[in-house]
C-alpha cells in the first residue's frame, strides 16, 4: 500500500470512530461535578405512606481509563422499619465522557434475600457501540456476554444522566423515546415518555414545578411493557429529579428530595 493510500485508510478508520461515538455525544447543560442530592424513601405499607430511609445522588468529575470523566452514583438505604419487611440496599454506579458518551455502569443491589451485580461496560469501533456485561446473583457463578449495535446504547442510569440534558422544548404530552437499554443480561427495549407537567412538593417544604417522565422497559420473560420508574424533574435547565416513584418487586416506593447542592443553573423552577 502506497502512502497516500495508507493516509486514507487511516483517515477513513479515524473517521468511522469519530462517526459512532458522535452519536451517543450529547452537550452537558444541566449539571456540574460537585452536584450532591439526597432523598427521602418511602415504603406504601398497607396504603399508608412510611419513611423507611433515604437516598442520595451525586456527580463529580472523576477519570475513566486514563481519560477526564463524570461519575454518577445512585445510593438508597432502607431502615430498619423497611428491614423488617424487605431488605434495600442499591448502589448505582455510571461512568461518562464530558461529553455524556457512555462507558460504564454497576449496580450492586441487595434487594429481600438475593444481592445481584449488574456490570456494563462500553466500547465504540467500526460503527458500532459494544458492550461487555456481566450478571451474577448470590453465591452463582457470574457469567460475562457481549453484544453489539448499530445504535447508541445506553444502560439506565446513564440514560437519566442524558436524559436530563434533553430539549424539551418542543415536546407535548404523550411524546415518547424509544432507547435500547443494556443490563448485566443483556439489552431489552426501553421507552421514556412525557406526560405533561405537575406541581411537585418535596421534603425540603419547597413547590417545584416539574415535568413528569415515565420509564417504562420491556420484559422478554413476562412479554409486556412493565413501567419500572416516574420521574418528576425540575422545569428548568437542570432538570433535577425532586420526586422519583418506583415500582419495585415488593410494593411501590417514593422519594422526595430533601437538599440540592452545587446545583449548576438557577432553579427558576420554585413556585
Amino acid at each position: 500500500m502506497n502512502m497516500k493510500r495508507w493516509i486514507i485508510t487511516l483517515c477513513a478508520m479515524v473517521l468511522t470512530l469519530t462517526t459512532t461515538q458522535a452519536q451517543c455525544s450529547l452537550k452537558n447543560t444541566a449539571f456540574n461535578s460537585g452536584e450532591y442530592l439526597t432523598y427521602n424513601l418511602y415504603f406504601n405499607w398497607q396504603f399508608v405512606w412510611v419513611k423507611v430511609g433515604v437516598a442520595s445522588m451525586s456527580t463529580v468529575k472523576s477519570n475513566y481509563q486514563g481519560k477526564e470523566a463524570f461519575r454518577t452514583s445512585l445510593i438508597t438505604r432502607g431502615n430498619g422499619k423497611l428491614d423488617a419487611f424487605f431488605v434495600m440496599r442499591d448502589t448505582l454506579l455510571a461512568y461518562t465522557t464530558t461529553d455524556l458518551i457512555p462507558l460504564y455502569f454497576r449496580k450492586g443491589a441487595k434487594e429481600g434475600d438475593h444481592y445481584t451485580i449488574d456490570e456494563v461496560r462500553y466500547s465504540y469501533t467500526a460503527d458500532r457501540c459494544n458492550l461487555r456485561m456481566f450478571r451474577k446473583r448470590d453465591d452463582k457463578p457470574g457469567k460475562w456476554t457481549t453484544a453489539g449495535d448499530p445504535r447508541c446504547l445506553v444502560d439506565m442510569l446513564n440514560l437519566f444522566v442524558r436524559a436530563r440534558s434533553f430539549d424539551n422544548s418542543k415536546w407535548q404530552p404523550g411524546y415518547t423515546l424509544k432507547q435500547p437499554v443494556a443490563d448485566g443480561d443483556g439489552i431489552s427495549d426501553a421507552m421514556l415518555k412525557y406526560k405533561g407537567k405537575e406541581t411537585v412538593k418535596g421534603d425540603d417544604g419547597k413547590k417545584y414545578r416539574c415535568l413528569k417522565l415515565t420509564y417504562t422497559e420491556y420484559s422478554k420473560r413476562k412479554k409486556k411493557w412493565r413501567d419500572i420508574a416516574t420521574f418528576f424533574v425540575t422545569d428548568d435547565a437542570n432538570h433535577i429529579p425532586v420526586r422519583i416513584d418506583l415500582e419495585l418487586n415488593f410494593g411501590s416506593a417514593k422519594a422526595y428530595v430533601t437538599n440540592i447542592k452545587g446545583n449548576r443553573n438557577p432553579i427558576t423552577s420554585v413556585k
